[in-house]
């Protein structure tokens, strides 16, 4: 029976949660990502914020906290959860203003969720922080192809309303003159 994170100290809590880490990137590797999840939000307990740790801990408790959110992103997004990954990883953005992964991942849900002005703007600071990044340099060129995309379905709607609104203008004003 595996001990509760309350009923650790702080060194036992770390490598619980390098061990549950460690399970959940087997399971991520192997497709099984709903499990591989839950791996990682229990990694996410055992260093919590709450807990106290040794100074030589504290960077490495830190670490470990914000990879398995950013482990935690990557499910979401492969398991369609677009909005928990956007949460996750501005959780870690909260603690890493440039954390490239962070910003690379929820660029994906925003795109994925046609947020592209947002998806934009972290795609622009992860190339700031990394501009050597082939991953986030290809979510640009994805993004950029999008909103190409957008742009024309949006000028054939607005198209199509106004030349819908002329006909009935037109319509009108006929059934104006007859009527006088």
């Amino acid at each position: 029976m595996e001990k509760e994170p309350w009923e650790m100290i702080g060194s036992e809590r770390v490598q619980a949660a390098e061990r549950k880490k460690d399970e959940g990137n087997v399971l991520f590797k192997n497709g099984k990502y709903q499990r591989a999840l839950k791996k990682y939000d229990k990694a996410a307990t055992y260093v919590g914020e709450d807990g106290s740790y040794e100074d030589d801990n504290q960077k490495l408790v830190r670490s470990l906290r914000v990879s398995c959110w950013l482990n935690n992103a990557a499910c979401c997004l492969r398991l369609n959860n677009f909005q928990a990954a956007i949460e996750l990883c501005s959780k870690v953005l909260d603690i890493e203003f440039y954390n490239v992964k962070a910003l690379y991942r929820r660029s994906q849900a925003y795109i994925e969720t046609a947020d592209y002005h947002l998806a934009e703007a972290d795609i622009k600071k992860a190339l700031e922080a990394d501009p050597g990044n082939r991953e986030v340099k290809a979510a640009k060129n994805k993004l950029k192809q999008l909103q190409a995309e957008s742009k024309k379905r949006d000028a054939k709607l607005y198209s199509n309303m106004f030349s819908e609104m002329t006909k009935r203008l037109k319509l009108e004003n006929v059934e104006e003159r007859e009527m006088e």
